[in-house]
């Protein structure tokens, strides 16, 4: 086992989870941030993080910190963080190639006595079955005698400057009592919000699962409230923020439930749980709720747009934010690309501004084109305020308003207005 305070640490994936922990580990230890995309290291060494999360003054104050795309640079570290996302196929199933293809890495680079520790989030089980297999494989070491295992699931929030990666409670474990203690001493170094030492890797695993899978099924309850009141002629918004005045109530908005987390994590529980022989009805139905908000929304535009007389074949929408939320330029997962779709699938000419999100990012994720900023004039039959940025929200309903030809339709998808400065919300 390494000493705690001479640590060579290696973070294996720098995206939106990586880098901030790579930089917190570089304020401290010698840090090795690892990355496959050359082009992301460069950027990096250059000062620049792509993900908006980290500015310069912060890579600076990561002062053992260096960054490579060599696989080389990673032998040495007694400590290797594996931080890579674990997204969904088409068929929304867990896609655990990302993952795989990191223990790879950890297996050919890990030394006698380096430990391992998992970040990405995976269903209870998938760290000891499926990913410690594979670095012994590649490593020739036997687990838990030559090397040893941690998980200490991601907590970031992109976007969410109030509460970095230090401020956040970590919870973390490890595959013997002594390497669980050693993981929790590793990360109480760098995390001022404290640690919460879990009994096993599976304990941990499942504690991240069930964060994300609980507000999935929160916001399902929210969304299907909201498509009630819909049919009712009642304001949704209105009727939680009546609702909320109890202290016991759960405050939790309707909408387009999207990104890498809260949208794509549930379906690994699910798919674990019904290898296991159980079908959990809640958390799946909670799933097809949500997935199925972007249709609904576009349904509730129409009956819209056929009461206040606008064609709905040939009406020129904008669609304002791409991102999955706002001030973020993660467009991973996001839901605002079945909305541009489905608006797409009745006739209707759909363009998109998004001030945050890249533009050759999100061709080539999705093929579609992105203004960065919104237009100076317009006359739109109908603009979605999908993803209310910071920046254009600066001009208030007004400025919105006036990108849209009289007698048009602002939709306000989130409520960020008063009801009576829009024409729908959800």
């Amino acid at each position: 086992m390494p000493s705690i305070e001479n640590v060579k640490v290696g973070v294996i994936g720098l995206g939106y989870v990586g880098l901030p922990l790579a930089a917190a580990f570089g304020r401290y230890y010698n840090t090795i941030g690892f990355d496959i995309s050359k082009t992301r290291v460069e950027q990096l060494i250059a000062g620049h993080d792509s993900t908006a999360e980290l500015d310069m003054e912060d890579l600076r104050a990561a002062s053992k910190l260096k960054f490579s795309s060599s696989e080389e640079d990673l032998v040495g570290c007694d400590v290797l963080v594996v931080a890579v996302p674990t997204p969904i196929t088409s068929a929304r199933t867990p896609d655990l190639q990302p993952l795989l293809a990191a223990s790879e890495i950890v297996g050919r680079v890990i030394r006698k006595g380096g430990v391992v520790v998992y970040e990405s989030t995976v269903y209870p089980g998938a760290t000891e079955e499926d990913c410690l297999p594979i670095v012994e494989k590649y490593s020739g070491l036997r687990f838990n005698s030559d090397f040893f295992a941690g998980y200490s699931p991601e907590r970031i929030n992109p976007g969410d400057k109030e509460r970095p990666i230090h401020k956040i409670i970590k919870v973390t474990s490890g595959s013997t009592p002594e390497v669980a203690d050693f993981v929790d001493s590793l990360y109480g170094r760098i995390i001022e919000a404290g640690t919460f030492k879990a009994s096993s890797i599976k304990v941990a695993e499942a504690s991240k699962i069930v964060e994300n899978t609980q507000r999935d099924v929160n916001i399902a309850l929210v969304n299907e409230l909201s498509i009630i009141f819909s049919q009712l002629g009642v304001d949704t918004n209105e009727v939680l923020d009546a609702a909320a005045t109890k202290w016991n109530f759960i405050n939790m908005r309707p909408g387009l439930v999207g990104g890498h987390c809260i949208g794509v994590d549930p379906y690994y529980l699910v798919h674990k749980s019904m290898a296991a022989g159980f079908i959990p009805d809640i958390i799946r139905t909670a799933r097809e709720i949500n997935d199925g908000m972007a249709r609904n929304t576009v349904v509730r535009l129409i009956k819209k747009m056929i009461a206040t007389d606008i064609a709905v074949k040939g009406a020129k929408v904008l669609v304002v934010g791409f991102s999955f939320k706002e001030n973020c330029p993660d467009t991973r997962n996001t839901k605002v690309v079945d909305l541009v779709t489905d608006l797409e699938s009745f006739g209707m000419a759909v363009d998109i501004a998004d001030t945050w999100a890249d533009p050759s990012s999100v061709q080539r994720e999705y093929g579609l084109e992105i203004a960065t900023s919104l237009p100076d004039t317009g006359d739109y039959d109908v603009l979605i305020l999908a993803v209310p940025h910071d920046d254009v929200m600066q001009g208030g309903a007004l400025a919105l308003r006036k990108l849209v030809k009289p007698g048009g339709i602002l939709f306000d998808l989130k409520a960020v207005f008063e009801i009576e400065d829009s024409d729908l919300r959800l």
